[in-house]
């Protein structure tokens, strides 16, 4: 197995198990208060990755700028998704419809670094929107 398809399926697992304690927090404290212990993860995750990695400090400019914005939207992100939890919403559907970022992700590409998909990566994308649709179609049990 390569190495990125190794870290991008532990990346599927992680965040999959994350979806449900996201929801466990958000039933229990707001999502304020969820996104709070969320963002004291990361900084303990942080000082963990300084001890442990060597990093390049000497980084340009669009870098930093690109990181710094990456961390906030992707921070902004997180809490909008807690939210949603918090406001009622199901984590079945919820994180199935939050984790779709990837497409935008996709488009953002193909117009702004120029990359191309094939028509079975095309098909792959609306396969996701068609599933996300079904996942988030609410319906009535009737007794």
């Amino acid at each position: 197995m390569q190495l990125w398809l190794g870290f991008s399926i532990l990346a599927l697992v992680l965040w999959g198990v994350s979806g449900i304690t996201q929801k466990l927090a958000t039933n229990r404290i707001t999502s304020e208060r969820s996104f709070l212990w969320f963002c004291w993860a990361m900084v303990a995750l942080s000082v963990v990755v300084m001890l442990v990695v060597h990093l390049q400090w000497g980084l340009g400019r669009l870098v930093v700028i690109s990181a710094i914005a990456g961390g906030a939207l992707n921070g902004l992100g997180a809490w909008t998704s807690f939210r949603a939890l918090e406001s009622g919403g199901k984590a079945s559907v919820v994180i199935s419809l939050v984790s779709l970022y990837p497409l935008l992700t996709v488009l953002l590409a193909v117009l702004m670094l120029g990359e191309r998909l094939t028509g079975l990566q095309t098909m792959g994308a609306f396969t996701a929107i068609a599933a996300a649709i079904l996942l988030s179609v609410e319906t009535s049990v009737q007794a």
